[in-house]
């Protein structure tokens, strides 16, 4: 489901800085080199953000984010 939620919000192959919302899989952050944490932490923010408002759903993180970048 989280993944189709993804899908359909459009954010497959969604970019920030070095890392992107996987083509083949939309539930899958891939580092396209050189991606930073700051990076990851921002493209999970703007997916999060985008699914809310296309689907009124909020997707919370499986992973804890320790310390700052």
């Amino acid at each position: 489901m989280l993944e189709t939620l993804i899908e359909r919000a459009g954010l497959k192959g969604h970019k920030i800085g070095g890392c992107s919302i996987s083509t083949k899989h939309a539930n899958f952050i891939v580092n396209e080199g050189g991606a930073t944490s700051k990076n990851i932490e921002d493209l999970i923010k703007y997916v999060q953000k985008a699914v809310r408002k296309k689907h009124n759903i909020d997707l919370e993180t499986e992973v804890r984010i320790l310390g700052e970048h």
